[in-house]
């Protein structure tokens, strides 16, 4: 029989313990575990609940409910449970000392729990800005290709490790096809390469996902989705596009566009912040890669500025699709997954509201401010008491729902204005999102008025600021902590399993029309 391991996290008064159980253990063993943690004297008057999946309390006293918690527990998630030191009430009353609060801190540990696990496999440095998803309502509807029982990928197939047999992927690429240079990026579920194409000597980034941390169906859905979303950003000006993906028997493959300018985040670390002129140039040219993506249904969810890309003219590119819904196309679709990184997330995401294209413009708002004012407009400030990091982003998600927001002084009334119209906390008010023609109210705004946006998204509009770039690699751009990492991987190991990733491998046509050219 198959063990089944959990960790919990045991809330005794004002005190939290941590400690593992597996599905050897009784219901007795618990209770003595619990009673020793807690310095409790043994058959002490003890009322034991956990936090099932819908986040409602549920009282543990024999081996079926124990059994059961063990059951709907996740892979890598934490049982929550609290100790009562009291005799089991009368139905419907509260043990001493239970009260909502208590369980209100719970369901914020969980999503942020779940924000970090959605975090670390889109390649996310773990920063307490970073994150994918799971869902927060226990009937979500399908939310993107990551919620869902995984619509099929263009061309009506699923993803999986078998080999498609399509002639189009017949002059495929594999591993052995690129030189690997250098590591520009790092998280749990990935690595990110800078690699050179051998035929062609051209440079690309190549994401290299582990298979065995794909380990369930929500997490080939997420892949999926970047990998359909990639295709549908190729050729835009303003996205990242994708080259080709392929497969070992251990890991997954994207090419994607290298982009030698570094990041957003890069370049505020070293300027603190930005000139009006720069970010009114940067957050148009985002704007118009967000229009393109809202036409084609889809919601972005994770813009914020490690996500922003520079070229080497000093164009934006916005990457990292894993947390894009996809399927926004009539008024009546919507999307309910609790996903985003902690500092941008929507209002009405916080408020487990549905929601749909709103959120996008509103980190918008939040990553001008932070690049006009050189900070966030929701800083809380350090926390020093014992609960640490689950306080802090509890204090965050209430200060993005309740704080007015405060302009600089040091900005100008436009400025100003198109910030409030972009963090309003109402999505129905919020600039970009009134009627069916939102997208026109950002072009009308005072704040844009000098932008021609037509010459804009033909890139014939000079950036305010080229970024340096020593030669053709441009690492001067990128943080040393990943490139000074040695560029390699791992042997293969033998086929993880099935056919999860059948039709993944993938070459973009057009990349491919221009390196015939070559």
């Amino acid at each position: 029989m198959t063990v089944v391991y959990a960790k919990v996290k045991l809330n005794f008064r004002s005190d939290q313990y941590t400690f593992h159980i597996d599905s050897r253990m009784n219901f007795d063993d618990l209770v003595t575990k619990v009673e020793e943690m807690c310095g409790l004297a043994r058959k002490s008057p003890l009322v034991l609940k956990y936090i099932d999946e819908d986040n409602d309390p549920i009282v543990v006293f024999s081996d079926e409910e124990m059994e059961e918690m063990l059951r709907i527990t996740q892979p890598n998630d934490s049982i929550h449970m609290h100790a009562f030191n009291c005799r089991s009430p009368e139905p419907g009353k509260r043990c001493d000392g239970e009260t909502k609060d208590i369980y209100r801190r719970n369901a914020m540990a969980k999503i942020k729990h779940r924000l970090r696990h959605l975090g670390r496999k889109n390649n996310r440095p773990l920063k307490p800005h970073e994150i994918p998803v799971l869902d927060h309502r226990s009937q979500a509807q399908p939310v993107q290709n990551a919620q869902n029982a995984g619509p099929t990928p263009p061309g009506g197939r699923k993803l999986g490790m078998e080999v498609a047999q399509d002639p189009s992927v017949q002059r495929g690429f594999n591993f052995h096809d690129f030189e690997l240079i250098k590591v520009i990026g790092r998280g749990s579920y990935a690595k990110v390469l800078l690699v050179r194409l051998h035929t062609t000597k051209r440079l690309y980034a190549m994401k290299v996902i582990k298979k065995e941390l794909v380990c369930d169906e929500e997490d080939i859905d997420w892949v999926q989705t970047e990998k359909h979303v990639f295709e549908t950003a190729s050729n835009h000006p303003f996205l990242v596009g994708l080259h080709s993906c392929f497969q070992s028997p251990s890991r997954l493959f994207f090419v994607i566009e290298y982009i030698n300018g570094g990041d957003l985040m890069f370049h505020m670390q070293k300027q603190r912040k930005l000139p009006e002129e720069h970010a009114r140039f940067y957050s148009a040219e985002i704007s118009l890669a967000l229009h393109f993506l809202h036409e084609r249904g889809i919601i972005y969810r994770d813009l914020k500025l490690d996500n922003v890309l520079l070229d080497s003219e000093g164009h934006i590119r916005l990457t990292d699709y894993g947390m894009c819904k996809e399927g926004i196309s009539r008024p009546t679709d919507v999307a309910t997954t609790f996903c985003g990184t902690p500092n941008y997330i929507a209002p009405e995401i916080l408020r487990c509201e549905d929601y749909r294209f709103s959120v996008d413009w509103w980190a918008l708002g939040v990553l001008m401010y932070e690049m006009m004012a050189g900070r966030s407009p929701f800083d809380t400030g350090p926390v020093t008491n014992q609960e640490g990091d689950q306080n802090t982003e509890e204090i965050l998600f209430q200060v993005i729902l309740e704080r007015v927001i405060r302009i600089p002084r040091s900005l100008s009334v436009r400025a100003g204005k198109v910030l409030k119209g972009f963090l309003n906390k109402d999505p129905n008010d919020r600039l970009g999102c009134i009627g069916e023609n939102g997208f026109q109210d950002i072009i009308n705004h005072e704040f844009f008025r000098s932008i021609d946006w037509q010459l804009l998204e033909s890139k014939q509009i000079s950036p305010p600021y080229k970024p340096y770039i020593r030669d053709e690699m441009g690492l001067d751009n990128f943080d040393t902590q990943f490139t000074e990492e040695p560029a390699q991987l791992t042997p293969d190991v033998n086929a993880f399993r099935g056919n999860e990733f059948e039709g993944f491998e993938y070459v973009n046509p057009l990349l491919m029309t221009v390196e015939d050219q070559v």
